[in-house]
Protein backbone atom coordinates (compact mmCIF):
# COMPACT_ATOMS: atom_id res chain seq x y z
CA UNK A 1 0.00 0.00 0.00
CA UNK A 2 1.27 3.47 -0.80
CA UNK A 3 2.28 5.54 2.19
CA UNK A 4 2.98 8.95 0.61
CA UNK A 5 0.14 11.37 1.17
CA UNK A 6 -0.32 14.66 -0.68
CA UNK A 7 -1.52 16.80 2.21
CA UNK A 8 -0.48 17.18 5.83
CA UNK A 9 -4.02 16.55 7.10
CA UNK A 10 -3.96 13.07 5.61
CA UNK A 11 -0.73 12.22 7.37
CA UNK A 12 -2.13 13.56 10.60
CA UNK A 13 -5.32 11.54 10.15
CA UNK A 14 -3.22 8.41 9.81
CA UNK A 15 -1.47 9.26 13.05
CA UNK A 16 -4.78 9.91 14.74
CA UNK A 17 -6.10 6.52 13.73
CA UNK A 18 -2.99 4.80 14.99
CA UNK A 19 -3.62 6.38 18.39
CA UNK A 20 -7.39 6.08 18.37
CA UNK A 21 -7.49 3.56 21.20
CA UNK A 22 -6.62 6.39 23.57
CA UNK A 23 -10.16 7.66 23.03
CA UNK A 24 -12.83 5.83 25.07
CA UNK A 25 -15.47 4.13 23.00
CA UNK A 26 -18.36 1.78 23.63
CA UNK A 27 -19.95 -0.22 20.86
CA UNK A 28 -23.66 -0.58 20.37
CA UNK A 29 -23.97 -4.18 21.33
CA UNK A 30 -25.82 -6.80 23.22
CA UNK A 31 -25.17 -7.46 26.82
CA UNK A 32 -24.25 -4.19 28.43
CA UNK A 33 -25.62 -4.01 31.92
CA UNK A 34 -26.06 -0.26 31.66
CA UNK A 35 -27.06 1.90 28.71
CA UNK A 36 -24.05 3.68 27.26
CA UNK A 37 -23.97 5.73 24.09
CA UNK A 38 -22.00 4.58 21.12
CA UNK A 39 -19.48 7.38 20.67
CA UNK A 40 -19.27 6.64 16.97
CA UNK A 41 -22.93 7.26 16.35
CA UNK A 42 -24.13 8.95 19.56
CA UNK A 43 -27.07 6.55 19.48
CA UNK A 44 -28.06 4.37 22.38
CA UNK A 45 -27.72 1.27 20.27
CA UNK A 46 -26.23 -0.75 23.08
CA UNK A 47 -29.29 -0.12 25.23
CA UNK A 48 -31.62 -1.06 22.37
CA UNK A 49 -29.66 -4.24 21.74
CA UNK A 50 -29.62 -5.02 25.44
CA UNK A 51 -33.39 -4.65 25.70
CA UNK A 52 -33.99 -6.69 22.56
CA UNK A 53 -31.72 -9.50 23.74
CA UNK A 54 -33.32 -9.73 27.17
CA UNK A 55 -36.82 -9.69 25.68
CA UNK A 56 -35.88 -12.51 23.33
CA UNK A 57 -34.11 -14.67 25.90
CA UNK A 58 -36.85 -14.31 28.52
CA UNK A 59 -39.20 -16.24 26.25
CA UNK A 60 -37.44 -19.53 26.99
CA UNK A 61 -36.40 -19.79 30.61
CA UNK A 62 -33.90 -22.57 31.20
CA UNK A 63 -31.93 -24.13 34.04
CA UNK A 64 -32.07 -21.78 37.07
CA UNK A 65 -28.34 -22.31 37.76
CA UNK A 66 -27.46 -21.46 34.19
CA UNK A 67 -29.75 -18.42 34.35
CA UNK A 68 -28.10 -17.26 37.59
CA UNK A 69 -24.60 -17.73 36.14
CA UNK A 70 -25.48 -15.67 33.10
CA UNK A 71 -27.13 -12.89 35.09
CA UNK A 72 -24.14 -12.67 37.45
CA UNK A 73 -21.89 -12.17 34.40
CA UNK A 74 -24.27 -9.90 32.52
CA UNK A 75 -24.89 -7.54 35.43
CA UNK A 76 -21.20 -7.09 36.21
CA UNK A 77 -20.30 -3.72 34.70
CA UNK A 78 -17.21 -2.79 32.75
CA UNK A 79 -15.86 -0.99 35.82
CA UNK A 80 -15.07 -4.43 37.26
CA UNK A 81 -13.73 -5.86 34.01
CA UNK A 82 -11.48 -8.52 35.56
CA UNK A 83 -14.41 -10.01 37.44
CA UNK A 84 -16.60 -9.87 34.35
CA UNK A 85 -13.96 -11.68 32.31
CA UNK A 86 -13.62 -14.41 34.96
CA UNK A 87 -17.37 -14.93 35.13
CA UNK A 88 -17.69 -14.98 31.35
CA UNK A 89 -14.98 -17.56 30.87
CA UNK A 90 -16.40 -19.67 33.68
CA UNK A 91 -19.81 -19.59 31.99
CA UNK A 92 -18.36 -20.64 28.61
CA UNK A 93 -16.43 -23.48 30.23
CA UNK A 94 -19.56 -24.83 31.93
CA UNK A 95 -22.11 -23.98 29.22
CA UNK A 96 -20.23 -24.04 25.88
CA UNK A 97 -23.39 -24.54 23.80
CA UNK A 98 -26.05 -22.57 25.58
CA UNK A 99 -28.72 -20.11 24.54
CA UNK A 100 -26.62 -17.41 26.22
CA UNK A 101 -23.31 -18.43 24.65
CA UNK A 102 -23.45 -15.94 21.79
CA UNK A 103 -24.36 -13.05 24.10
CA UNK A 104 -21.50 -13.97 26.47
CA UNK A 105 -19.00 -13.95 23.62
CA UNK A 106 -20.31 -10.55 22.55
CA UNK A 107 -19.93 -9.07 26.01
CA UNK A 108 -16.48 -10.57 26.53
CA UNK A 109 -15.29 -9.22 23.16
CA UNK A 110 -16.62 -5.78 24.05
CA UNK A 111 -15.02 -5.91 27.50
CA UNK A 112 -11.62 -6.79 26.06
CA UNK A 113 -11.93 -3.96 23.55
CA UNK A 114 -12.96 -1.47 26.23
CA UNK A 115 -9.82 -2.50 28.14
CA UNK A 116 -7.73 -1.94 24.99
CA UNK A 117 -6.73 -5.64 25.03
CA UNK A 118 -6.79 -6.10 21.27
CA UNK A 119 -5.12 -9.51 21.34
CA UNK A 120 -7.94 -11.03 23.37
CA UNK A 121 -10.55 -8.97 21.54
CA UNK A 122 -9.54 -10.67 18.31
CA UNK A 123 -9.32 -14.10 19.95
CA UNK A 124 -12.87 -13.90 21.32
CA UNK A 125 -14.51 -12.13 18.40
CA UNK A 126 -12.89 -14.56 15.94
CA UNK A 127 -13.99 -17.55 18.00
CA UNK A 128 -17.51 -16.19 18.33
CA UNK A 129 -17.81 -15.56 14.61
CA UNK A 130 -16.59 -19.08 13.85
CA UNK A 131 -19.51 -20.33 15.97
CA UNK A 132 -22.03 -17.62 15.02
CA UNK A 133 -21.05 -16.33 11.56
CA UNK A 134 -24.20 -14.22 11.24
CA UNK A 135 -23.71 -12.23 14.44
CA UNK A 136 -24.33 -8.72 13.15
CA UNK A 137 -23.01 -7.01 16.28
CA UNK A 138 -19.64 -8.79 16.22
CA UNK A 139 -19.24 -8.47 12.46
CA UNK A 140 -19.82 -4.72 12.70
CA UNK A 141 -17.57 -4.37 15.74
CA UNK A 142 -14.63 -6.39 14.37
CA UNK A 143 -14.84 -4.57 11.05
CA UNK A 144 -14.86 -1.26 12.93
CA UNK A 145 -11.85 -2.07 15.13
CA UNK A 146 -9.52 -3.45 12.43
CA UNK A 147 -8.95 -0.22 10.45
CA UNK A 148 -8.67 1.89 13.60
CA UNK A 149 -6.03 -0.36 15.16
CA UNK A 150 -4.31 -0.93 11.81
CA UNK A 151 -0.65 -0.28 11.07
CA UNK A 152 0.73 -0.81 7.55
CA UNK A 153 3.80 -2.64 8.89
CA UNK A 154 1.87 -5.44 10.62
CA UNK A 155 1.82 -8.92 9.04
CA UNK A 156 -0.89 -9.42 6.40
CA UNK A 157 -1.94 -5.79 6.80
CA UNK A 158 -3.81 -5.63 3.51
CA UNK A 159 -5.62 -8.90 4.26
CA UNK A 160 -6.86 -7.43 7.54
CA UNK A 161 -8.39 -4.49 5.71
CA UNK A 162 -10.06 -6.90 3.31
CA UNK A 163 -11.44 -8.76 6.35
CA UNK A 164 -12.82 -5.53 7.77
CA UNK A 165 -14.52 -4.70 4.48
CA UNK A 166 -15.98 -8.22 4.23
CA UNK A 167 -17.24 -8.04 7.82
CA UNK A 168 -19.04 -4.75 7.29
CA UNK A 169 -20.53 -5.75 3.95
CA UNK A 170 -21.80 -8.95 5.52
CA UNK A 171 -23.25 -7.04 8.48
CA UNK A 172 -25.10 -4.60 6.24
CA UNK A 173 -26.48 -7.42 4.10
CA UNK A 174 -27.73 -9.27 7.17
CA UNK A 175 -29.29 -6.11 8.62
CA UNK A 176 -31.20 -5.50 5.39
CA UNK A 177 -32.71 -9.01 5.49
CA UNK A 178 -33.15 -9.45 9.24
CA UNK A 179 -36.66 -10.33 10.46
CA UNK A 180 -37.84 -8.75 13.69
CA UNK A 181 -37.41 -11.24 16.56
CA UNK A 182 -40.44 -12.15 18.63
CA UNK A 183 -40.72 -10.14 21.83
CA UNK A 184 -38.82 -7.16 20.43
CA UNK A 185 -40.67 -3.89 19.84
CA UNK A 186 -40.58 -2.06 16.52
CA UNK A 187 -38.70 0.80 18.19
CA UNK A 188 -36.06 -1.49 19.68
CA UNK A 189 -35.57 -3.23 16.36
CA UNK A 190 -35.30 0.04 14.45
CA UNK A 191 -32.75 1.41 16.93
CA UNK A 192 -30.70 -1.76 16.65
CA UNK A 193 -30.64 -1.68 12.85
CA UNK A 194 -29.87 2.03 12.69
CA UNK A 195 -27.06 1.78 15.24
CA UNK A 196 -25.39 -1.27 13.72
CA UNK A 197 -25.69 0.12 10.19
CA UNK A 198 -23.90 3.30 11.31
CA UNK A 199 -21.13 1.22 12.90
CA UNK A 200 -20.72 -0.78 9.69
CA UNK A 201 -20.60 2.31 7.47
CA UNK A 202 -18.04 3.86 9.83
CA UNK A 203 -15.88 0.73 9.65
CA UNK A 204 -16.07 0.69 5.87
CA UNK A 205 -15.20 4.37 5.70
CA UNK A 206 -12.05 3.89 7.75
CA UNK A 207 -11.06 0.74 5.83
CA UNK A 208 -11.37 2.59 2.52
CA UNK A 209 -9.39 5.52 3.92
CA UNK A 210 -6.60 3.14 4.89
CA UNK A 211 -6.67 1.77 1.33
CA UNK A 212 -6.52 5.34 -0.02
CA UNK A 213 -9.90 4.96 -1.72
CA UNK A 214 -11.02 8.41 -0.66
CA UNK A 215 -14.23 8.70 -2.66
CA UNK A 216 -15.57 5.42 -1.27
CA UNK A 217 -14.43 6.39 2.21
CA UNK A 218 -16.26 9.71 2.06
CA UNK A 219 -19.50 8.07 0.94
CA UNK A 220 -19.42 5.56 3.79
CA UNK A 221 -18.54 8.12 6.45
CA UNK A 222 -21.32 10.41 5.26
CA UNK A 223 -23.70 7.48 5.68
CA UNK A 224 -22.34 6.84 9.17
CA UNK A 225 -22.82 10.40 10.44
CA UNK A 226 -25.70 11.69 8.32
CA UNK A 227 -28.35 11.57 11.05
CA UNK A 228 -26.09 12.34 14.00
CA UNK A 229 -26.22 15.62 15.88
CA UNK A 230 -23.02 14.62 17.72
CA UNK A 231 -21.01 12.37 15.39
CA UNK A 232 -17.78 10.60 16.20
CA UNK A 233 -14.77 12.89 15.99
CA UNK A 234 -12.62 10.36 14.12
CA UNK A 235 -15.24 9.84 11.43
CA UNK A 236 -15.67 13.58 10.87
CA UNK A 237 -11.94 14.25 10.85
CA UNK A 238 -11.20 11.51 8.34
CA UNK A 239 -14.11 12.70 6.20
CA UNK A 240 -12.34 16.06 6.02
CA UNK A 241 -9.12 14.32 4.99
CA UNK A 242 -11.03 12.39 2.31
CA UNK A 243 -12.41 15.60 0.85
CA UNK A 244 -8.97 17.21 0.83
CA UNK A 245 -7.58 14.29 -1.14
CA UNK A 246 -10.46 14.70 -3.56
CA UNK A 247 -9.68 18.46 -3.82
CA UNK A 248 -13.16 19.25 -2.52
CA UNK A 249 -11.87 21.93 -0.18
CA UNK A 250 -15.20 23.52 0.74
CA UNK A 251 -16.52 20.16 1.90
CA UNK A 252 -13.23 19.51 3.71
CA UNK A 253 -13.53 22.83 5.57
CA UNK A 254 -17.11 22.00 6.55
CA UNK A 255 -16.06 18.62 7.92
CA UNK A 256 -13.11 20.04 9.85
CA UNK A 257 -15.32 22.82 11.26
CA UNK A 258 -17.78 20.18 12.42
CA UNK A 259 -14.89 18.28 14.00
CA UNK A 260 -13.85 21.49 15.78
CA UNK A 261 -17.25 21.64 17.48
CA UNK A 262 -16.73 18.25 19.15
CA UNK A 263 -15.15 18.36 22.61
CA UNK A 264 -11.87 16.46 22.25
CA UNK A 265 -8.10 17.04 22.28
CA UNK A 266 -8.43 17.47 18.50
CA UNK A 267 -10.49 20.67 18.54
CA UNK A 268 -7.65 23.12 17.96
CA UNK A 269 -6.12 20.95 15.25
CA UNK A 270 -9.48 20.66 13.50
CA UNK A 271 -9.77 24.47 13.49
CA UNK A 272 -6.32 24.71 11.89
CA UNK A 273 -7.25 22.27 9.14
CA UNK A 274 -10.57 24.03 8.53
CA UNK A 275 -8.72 27.31 8.06
CA UNK A 276 -6.20 25.66 5.73
CA UNK A 277 -8.97 24.09 3.64
CA UNK A 278 -10.71 27.45 3.29
CA UNK A 279 -7.48 28.99 1.99
CA UNK A 280 -7.27 26.18 -0.55
CA UNK A 281 -10.86 26.99 -1.57
CA UNK A 282 -9.90 30.62 -2.20
CA UNK A 283 -6.90 29.46 -4.22
CA UNK A 284 -9.06 27.24 -6.42
CA UNK A 285 -11.30 30.20 -7.21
Amino acid sequence: MQSNRSHQSVAFAAGLLAACLSFPWSASGQGSSSPTSNSMTQMDGRQANDQATEAYLRQNLGDPKEEAAYQAFHKTTGQTADKKIRLGNAFLAKYPSDRYTEAVYEELSQTYYDNKDLANFYVYSDKALSLFPDDVYLLALRGWVIPRAFTPEEPDADKKLEQAEADERRALDLISKMPKPAGVTDEQFAQFKTGESAVAHSGLGLAYFRKEQYGESAKELQNAIQSEANPDMTDVFVLGADFENLHQFKEAADAFNRCAQIASPMQDRCKEYASSALKETAGVK
